[in-house]
């Protein structure tokens, strides 16, 4: 279950630091990048309920890590719909709108 808080909602709160708000479809570069930045997306880690993700994967990840792997060229379609509006806060929403998607199960 994705967020922060995992309830499957990219919402937010005062424990959330990391702001996890962007609901991201993550791809092959994006998770690629991440690593490389520090941001390991791909290794589970069960004893913080993370999966590990792979391509095509819908989670909610930190604004400022999206941000961070978007700058270095490796920004992956966002779900807007379901991004928390906190993240305009970090992340620019002509960066955002860039990056929307519709994903096949909202068509």
């Amino acid at each position: 279950m994705t967020g922060f808080y995992r309830t499957g909602c990219c919402e937010t709160g005062p424990d959330d630091l990391g702001v996890h708000t962007i609901c991201c479809i993550v791809n092959e570069d994006f998770l690629r990048v991440s690593k490389q930045l520090g941001n390991d997306l791909i290794t589970p880690m069960p004893q913080f309920g993370f999966p590990g993700l792979k391509p095509g994967d819908r989670w909610c990840v930190c604004a400022a890590r999206w941000l961070q792997v978007q700058q270095a060229g490796a920004g992956c379609p966002i779900v807007l719909e379901a991004t928390h509006e906190a993240t305009l806060a970090i992340v620019p929403f002509e960066i955002l709108i860039q990056y929307a998607t519709i994903p096949d199960t909202l068509h």
